[in-house]
């Protein structure tokens, strides 16, 4: 008997145990689930309710149109440790020293608020990809870590096989774990008859994809709406549309995940959180405080208390999850550091959509390091503040490489080549660049930055930037114009630069208020370094 029919044998025993105490279920009927899913590297406009036009992401529309659609929601990170842990904490990832920093260590003091569901008699649990990469407790010498994932205990255990004949996954690069089937195995064996918090945590569309992988589902390249800051062309399109082949696994069990929840009749209990944690892992996307870096999807669906079929348009940030989440199951904070964020409830149970609540203005957003791509593992410091119309980046080292440096060193020492491009003109990716995931179309334009048709998109993907830059995010998505010295917009770029400053020192960012400005820099990364000249 193989892993997959022992667990679904014991999980119809639980199905059984379910039924028997339904009373106890239907007394907790007051107290919501909660299935909080997060797809992993997927920008905002990747979704069909949002209008995109090559990919089918039914679940999430649903979610979207029963429930509430924030139009303006800004990640915590364009990357997935800081942003995650901005999730769970309720704090900007500044705040929480090398546990809000890319694969460092997760200290015991930052109580994510999922321990406080568990004491608040919610079972809770996750599949897939919880709050990482982060380093947690490897023995008892590591006093200070947290020993388990701070996205709660994992149930991953029921996984496809290959060559099996269930395997139906729709390409290489989609992960074993069946998300559905251990969702399932949690909800009949492991949640008893409490409330519960579940989160469903994918590892899609994070890289790496199995090329082309596009033409087996049938997918057509004349539909990819192609961003700006990219040449279009067949290498760009069929990258894109392997993208979307991943986000529909997403959707796909997530699907599954509502519609087993309508069968056993928890559907309208169970208030359903749709997200990502950062934008799509592209060039100018992913690790970049841009539109496609930061701004994300995001949906949450509860008809029962929360009017539906609304489009907000206020910003909100990750940073307003964990207190929101806590407000809902009426849980007290007791045990968390204060969080930055704010409770998003009253928007959730307006009637109203476009701007419900005018005070909330600004959202914030920051980066420090990503992956291991400059001398002695700097990052590219970021600050963002976003409102409903304009995006403001303050690029505090703007003399370093964003997207990394542009040579890195071979195992001898020795300088590999410029921008990564061997005598025969073929890009290596580890050799230069490494803030841009490995991809045809990070390749692409850097084999052919030369090519004046080209060398636009280069540029905007790697080219130092300046201090400041401003956007008009609506007339200008894919933040390809700087407002920043254009005196049509002075006041506005005078207003955000001070209202982000004044964040900043509010939340003690280290950055501006110190003592060590550059402590970032300093904690440890526990995934594998690169070697980088000693160079910006």
């Amino acid at each position: 008997m193989n892993l997959f029919s022992s667990v679904m044998l014991s999980s119809i025993g639980g199905g059984l145990l379910l039924c028997a105490g339904n009373s106890t279920v239907k007394a907790e009927k007051s107290r919501p689930n909660i299935l909080f899913a997060i797809s992993d590297d997927q920008s905002y406009v990747h979704t069909g309710f949002a209008g995109s036009r090559f990919l089918k992401t039914p679940a999430f529309d649903r979610v979207a149109r029963e429930g509430v659609y924030f139009s303006n929601c800004i990640a915590g990170s364009p990357g997935c440790a800081p942003s995650r842990s901005t999730i769970v904490t309720g704090r900007y990832h500044w705040q929480n020293e090398q546990s809000g920093q890319h694969a460092s260590s997760w200290m015991k003091k930052y109580v994510p608020f999922i321990d406080l569901l568990d004491a608040n008699d919610y079972a809770t649990g996750r599949t897939g990809k919880g709050v990482s990469p982060f380093q947690y407790a490897r023995n008892e010498k590591d006093s200070l870590w947290r020993a388990t994932d701070a996205g709660g205990i994992e149930h991953s255990k029921i996984r496809y096989l290959k060559n099996d004949s269930s395997d139906e996954r729709t390409a290489g690069g989609i992960g074993p774990v069946n998300y559905f089937e251990n969702f399932k195995y949690f909800i009949r064996n492991v949640r008893g008859d409490k409330p519960f918090f579940f989160w469903y945590g994918a590892n899609e569309p994070h890289r790496d994809y199995e090329r082309d992988s596009w033409k087996r589902n049938g997918k057509n390249p004349e539909s990819v709406e192609v961003p700006g800051f990219f040449p279009d062309n067949a290498v760009i399109r069929g990258d894109i549309l392997d993208y979307a082949v991943e986000i529909e696994w997403f959707d796909l069990h997530l699907q599954r995940m509502l519609t087993y929840l309508e069968e056993i009749g928890e559907l309208e209990n169970t208030i359903v959180i749709v997200t990502a944690d950062n934008g799509m892992p592209f060039p100018r996307a992913k690790a970049n405080g841009y539109e496609h870096g930061i701004h994300v999807p995001f949906a949450v669906r509860f008809p029962k208390d929360f009017p539906g079929g609304r489009v907000v348009d206020d910003p909100v940030s990750f940073a307003d999850l964990a207190p929101t989440i806590l407000e809902l199951t009426g849980t007290k904070t007791d045990g968390m550091l204060p969080m930055s964020g704010k409770s998003i409830l009253n928007i959730l149970k307006s009637k109203k959509q476009g701007t419900v609540d005018k005070s909330k203005k600004y959202v914030f957003a920051g980066r420090e390091r990503h992956s291991s791509s400059r001398y002695q593992n700097w990052g590219y410091p970021q600050r963002m503040i976003r409102s409903e119309e304009f995006l403001l980046i303050w690029n505090i080292k703007p003399e370093r490489w964003p997207a990394g440096a542009p040579q890195a060193l071979d195992s001898t020492g020795e300088l590999l080549p410029m921008y990564g491009l061997d005598k025969d003109g073929k890009h290596h990716s580890e050799w230069a660049f490494t803030d841009i995931d490995s991809s045809p179309s990070k390749s692409f334009i850097v084999e052919n930055w030369n090519d004046e048709n080209i060398r636009p998109f280069f540029d905007w993907a790697v080219a130092k930037r300046p201090e400041y830059e401003l956007f008009d995010i609506k007339n200008d998505p894919f933040c390809l114009k700087n407002l920043t010295g254009n005196m049509a917009f002075a006041d506005i770029e005078l207003e955000m630069k001070s209202a982000l400053t004044e964040e900043l020192k509010k939340t003690q960012d280290p950055r501006i208020v110190g003592p060590d400005k550059e402590v970032f820099d300093s904690y440890i990364r526990y995934s594998p370094l690169r070697e980088f000249p000693k160079t910006e």
